[in-house]
């Protein structure tokens, strides 16, 4: 059985790209399963995508935690705990990076047992990278062997059938593109094999103390630890405020806030980028536009 998941942000097509694959391999004849996995629903957040593959009945469920096949469309997740990159990889394991680094400086950096390589980033702008699902499932879908270029022509046309000509084009080439710039890497992903669960121990009953309360008692015993969750390092395009056009309307920026990202000082909205996960919700809702989504590469560059 193929066991592949994709690793991404919301936004960057994580879950478009596991249905592209499963769909390509169903057309080959595989039994299939693709699934997406959320963590928080915002833009930027960390998304999993899971596809299994196999000529037989699958009868796994639930997460993939001994991938075949790790795509990872955004490099900076990397180093991000709660993504899980490189949760269950092994020597067994290829991993596919989007990243303009060398395949060589992130072996250095990752050790990785298995096999990595880079599937060189084309766009130079984080804003780019939202774009990247249809190149990362072109990508795997060489790297796997066993689906042709036709079929995978055939399963991009048939999932964004609904999406119009235009955009059916756009991500047609770049899956194709993809595909043909893996040629030097075909086939190397190969079928994992399960564990048998003959033999396996029964799990031992596990003992959860409860503290005893006299009114039903929150599962958070400690206030104010929300902080210490930079969710600012999900964020792909910044919000900035330009204070010349900014009309001073405070109540509506900061009303609409979902994460209450936005304080206001002495009349002035001001945005806490630890904590803003950059969903933009600001940048649709300011009356005088005064509010710009700037991609955070770009911004850094702009600050140095």
């Amino acid at each position: 059985m193929y066991r592949i998941r994709f690793h991404g942000r919301g936004g960057q097509g994580m879950k478009t790209a596991s249905r592209m694959l499963g769909t390509a391999f169903f057309l080959e004849g595989f039994q299939v399963q693709d699934a997406p996995r959320y963590g928080a629903e915002r833009r930027g957040a960390p998304i999993f995508a899971y596809v299994r593959a196999a000529k037989q009945p699958i009868y796994e469920r639930g997460i993939i935690r001994e991938p075949d096949l790790v795509v990872v469309a955004d490099d900076s997740l990397v180093p991000v705990p709660a993504a899980g990159v490189l949760q269950g990889a092994s020597a067994h394991s290829v991993m596919l990076i989007n990243s303009g680094e060398s395949a060589a400086t992130w072996r250095d950096r990752l050790n990785f047992p298995g096999t990595l390589i880079t599937l060189p980033a084309e766009a130079t702008e984080r804003a780019e990278l939202r774009f990247v699902g249809s190149t990362c499932a072109g990508a795997a879908a060489r790297l796997l062997g066993v689906i042709s270029r036709e079929t995978l022509d055939a399963a991009v046309r048939q999932e964004l059938a609904a999406l119009g000509d235009d955009i059916i084009r756009h991500n047609l080439a770049q899956a194709l593109a993809a595909f043909d710039r893996m040629a030097d890497h075909a086939g190397c992903v190969h079928e994992g094999v399960a564990a048998s669960v003959e033999n396996a121990p029964a799990p031992d009953w596990i003992d959860l103390p409860v503290d005893e309360a006299d009114a039903a008692a929150a599962a958070i015993h400690a206030g104010l630890t929300s902080v210490e969750v930079r969710t600012g390092l999900w964020r792909v395009l910044r919000p900035v405020i330009d204070y010349e056009r900014c009309n001073r309307c405070w109540w509506v920026c900061s009303e609409f806030c979902p994460d209450s990202a936005i304080a206001v000082i002495e009349g002035k909205p001001v945005i806490d980028y630890d904590h803003c996960k950059g969903c933009l919700i600001c940048v649709a809702q300011c009356p005088p536009h005064a509010i710009a989504a700037v991609p955070e590469q770009q911004f850094a560059e702009a600050k140095a």
